[in-house]
């Protein structure tokens, strides 16, 4: 007998055939009940290794043994007249037929099934909220950073800036979705499953890829893959002198727009032209924005030096003024260097104005001019202008969106601080500040629950990050719960001395808990300086650190000083001599997040001083404003705290009152321990039983607070 009739005889086939159709069947459950079940990615690639190991056992199994009525027996002792392989092999193919038919039904299932809600959203993206503009996420890719295979590890800036590059030109394309740099390259060097990685940017395609630089040539490979079953739609490789790397990015891009356009874009005409350049200068531009990434001194420093040899190698090069523009202002004495704001500013504008001198189109200098005006006293119109510009280029700028929001929020616009930071989360979920700003938001309007659920979605992402560190310190901060947020705002500050933020958080959890003296420090911002001298009754240093303050556009400190020590005259004639009505003063100085507190101060300056025209415009103002705040659901103590101080100006005793107390119940303890102390708008309700409870569960909550971290205990 032949070895094949053997085989066959012996149903090794039939057993090879239901082994591999059982294993594929094995493979698409495991593949969903491991993330179903949250169990480790390592069970599923087990499962695969252990069925194909099997294989093999599982052939020699069926040719050396035999199935017999009185149980398995080696086939060479089983008598050929008495074999049941024939009824074996019947069975068998019962068996492989059931297997086929679940098989069929599945891909099936799996076609023509409807999405759950939802499922193209990972749990990074299902932080975003449904009034976020929708996104086809068909029609959306994330470019990995390609991997540099270059001999000299050095060169990953190189295979860095590439893939930005290439992410930048997509990202130019009208409705199609690209996921934010910051997202994609936190995958960076992490050997994970794509349908994770696109789970996670809420993305169906990704394109990968790799860089190899040796002296003056370059070969780049770059791949598209469809995420849900890793199917390669497009592939190649690209071997090109660097003189064309230009050529080369626009190439890709327009080969994966080409492969997208047929399946997704329908007929959109596409047109990409990077900006050109010296080899030597585009190679220190591509180091230079990877160091301006960092975000800290030293490397925003040596990105500066960098920019600046760009510009001697190519002063036409647009893209170089414009990020040195952005340096100067990243490098600021209040950001993350030590550049005194009046020098920074006009050399960055300067160098941005030539940037849009050359390249009138490009969005990076629309930006950067607009985070210059959201520095500027009354600068807010200009910042909004120019930010909206540079998104109506490129809308997936993401820091522009970031400054945007902040612009908005400078010209008393809160309302639409809130879509933009879910549209940033949209495309870009792992980007930092938008994480922030977000949960900054979501605390101003009482959403803390989102705001605490948002730091652990992505906690996965960025482990061990001294940002989420930060972001909960500030959600406590808002929830009233001052002790616990202290040692996370400490510790923010000790793994990152350098960040504004950080330190802003941490003066502010001092100041809730009356810890003046270390609030006087200079790490902090000058503000918050000079409020805490003022508690420290340093008032002469105050004042000069306040004047000074003003003469750079920023008199808020200095009139609130004047405010609180009840020198109303003087702070009415420093206001009229520069904003003559409270009109033009609300269009310089627009109302915050937290309600109207400059102009509540300056309508009871009024009303002291006998204006009482002025005093009525001022109050209504102060109204208007707190009424827009109310509309967009803000559940805040700092607000309550306001909505007091607005009707004791107003003279509603009652509702002042009532004010102070849900701003107490809710954890918020005053600037000092005697609430009038300070605030001549409370004077008139001393005395009142309700006011004096109030004052007193006040002190009471303070000292909680303060007992938990053995400060000693304070006193009126």
């Amino acid at each position: 007998m032949s070895l094949f009739a053997e085989l066959k005889r012996r149903n090794v086939f039939r057993v090879g055939i239901a082994y591999a159709v059982a294993a594929w069947l094995l493979i698409q459950v495991t593949d969903i009940m491991v993330p179903t079940l949250g169990l480790p990615e390592w069970i599923g690639k087990a499962t695969i290794f252990l069925l194909i190991i099997g294989f093999v056992p599982a052939i020699i199994f069926a040719w050396a043994f035999e199935l017999t009525p009185e149980g398995i027996k080696r086939e060479k002792d089983v008598d050929r007249s008495l074999s049941i392989t024939a009824q074996t092999g019947r069975k068998l193919n019962y068996a492989i037929t059931a297997l086929l038919a679940l098989a069929v039904v599945y891909l099936l299932m799996d076609k023509f099934s409807p999405a759950e809600p939802g499922a193209d959203s990972g749990p990074v993206t299902a932080a975003v909220d449904s009034t976020a503009e929708p996104v086809e996420n068909l029609k959306s890719i994330a470019v990995l950073p390609f991997v540099n295979m270059s001999e000299e590890a050095a060169n990953e800036y190189f295979s860095d800036g590439i893939s930005e590059e290439i992410l930048n030109a997509l990202a130019k394309v009208k409705d199609l979705k690209v996921a934010g740099r910051t997202s994609s390259f936190a995958f960076k060097g992490e050997n994970q499953d794509l349908r994770r990685i696109g789970e996670a940017l809420g993305v169906k395609h990704i394109l990968e890829g790799s860089v190899r630089k040796a002296g003056n040539t370059v070969r780049i490979t770059a791949q598209l893959v469809q995420v849900d079953d890793g199917f390669h739609l497009w592939s190649d490789t690209y071997d090109r002198e660097l003189t064309n790397v230009f050529a080369i990015q626009d190439e890709i891009a327009m080969a994966i727009l080409g492969e997208l356009k047929a399946q997704l874009l329908e007929d959109e005409i596409f047109g990409l032209a990077s900006a050109t350049t010296d080899t030597e200068a585009y190679e220190k531009f591509l180091l230079a924005k990877q160091r301006i990434y960092d975000r800290n001194e030293a490397s925003l420093k040596a990105a500066a030096q960098l920019l600046d040899s760009v510009i001697d190698i190519d002063p036409r090069y647009a893209p170089a003024y414009a990020q040195r523009g952005i340096v100067y202002l990243l490098l600021v004495e209040d950001q993350y260097g030590d550049i005194p704001r009046d020098e920074a500013n006009p050399a960055a504008r300067e160098m941005l104005e030539k940037a849009q001198s050359l390249d009138p189109d490009l969005a990076e200098a629309w930006a950067g001019l607009g985070l210059y005006w959201t520095s500027q006293p009354s600068g807010h119109d200009q910042a909004i202008a120019h930010l909206e510009k540079a998104l109506s280029i490129n809308p997936n700028l993401i820091n522009a969106s970031n400054w945007l929001q902040i612009a908005y929020k400078g010209a008393g616009l809160t309302g639409k601080v809130l879509p933009i930071l879910e549209r940033m989360l949209e495309r870009d979920p792992l980007y930092r500040p938008a994480i922030g700003n977000t949960i900054a938001e979501y605390n101003r309007l009482g959403r803390q629950e989102e705001s605490l659920s948002l730091i652990e979605r992505v906690r996965p992402y960025i482990p061990d990050d001294a940002h989420l560190v930060s972001y909960k310190a500030q959600t406590l901060l808002s929830l009233g719960r001052y002790a616990e947020a202290l040692p996370l705002s400490e510790e923010a500050v000790r793994r990152q001395p350098a960040d504004g933020v950080f330190r802003n958080t941490l003066g502010f959890n001092l100041w809730s808990l009356h810890e003046y003296e270390r609030m006087a420090d200079s790490e902090f911002a000058p503000w918050m300086r000079i409020v805490a001298l003022d508690m420290l009754d340093r008032g002469e240093e105050a004042n000069i650190m306040a004047y000074e303050r003003a003469g750079k556009g920023f008199p808020g400190p200095l009139l609130f000083m004047m405010y609180r020590a009840g020198r109303l005259e003087d702070m009415v004639r420093y206001v009229e001599e520069r904003w003559p009505d409270p009109g033009v003063y609300e269009k310089a100085f627009p109302h915050g997040a937290y309600g109207y507190g400059d102009m509540l101060s300056l309508a009871l300056a009024y009303l002291r001083t006998g204006d009482e025209e002025k005093f009525r415009d001022a109050l209504q103002r102060a109204r208007k404003a707190h009424d827009q705040l109310i509309s967009e659901n803000i559940q805040n103590s700092f607000f309550n705290w306001q909505e007091a101080r607005y009707y004791a100006v107003a003279g509603d005793h009652d509702k002042a009152i009532e004010q102070l107390g849900i701003a107490v119940e809710n954890k918020q303890i005053g600037m000092t321990l005697r609430i009038a102390q300070k605030d001549p708008a409370f004077e008139p309700l001393e005395g009142d039983p309700r006011y004096e409870a109030i004052q007193a569960r006040m002190v009471e909550r303070l000292n909680d607070e303060r007992a938990k971290l053995r400060l000693e205990p304070a006193t009126i």
